[in-house]
């Protein structure tokens, strides 16, 4: 849900258009574990801040990738689920995690020289 202006370019550019964002892959892969609860989510990625969560989420369920049912129940329980479009785009992310996975030790030794900002982060004003 990005608010493009026109068509996509390519298949790739509209990949990069529904993951786009630092937590979107990695909510698709918690999610791919099964259904998750908010609070569940938020324990698997606690880097992430719960505004950043809901959006994220919010706009995985525009884009037709993320289910969330709402249980009709006290206290309210809603839980977030892989659609079929998602859990194709969790299947067409797979190769991906894999060369991740065999490159992680090159990729981390040159982790500093990508991301000189995470060595010094900048002074608070």
């Amino acid at each position: 849900m990005s608010g493009r202006k026109g068509p996509y370019e390519c298949g790739l550019d509209a990949a990069v258009d529904i993951i786009g964002g630092k937590w979107k892959v990695l909510l698709l892969w918690a999610l791919a574990q099964g259904p998750r609860r908010f609070g569940q989510l938020r324990r698997e990625l606690p880097k992430i801040s719960e505004k950043v969560l809901a959006q994220q989420l919010r706009e995985l369920e525009a884009d037709g990738i993320v289910h969330r049912e709402v249980f009709d129940q006290v206290p309210p329980k809603v839980e977030y689920s892989l659609t079929g479009l998602g859990a194709s785009l969790n299947d067409a992310l797979a190769p991906l995690g894999a060369w991740g996975r065999l490159h992680m030790a090159s990729l981390e030794a040159t982790y500093p020289r990508r991301h000189p900002e995470a060595q010094h982060p900048p002074d608070p004003v």
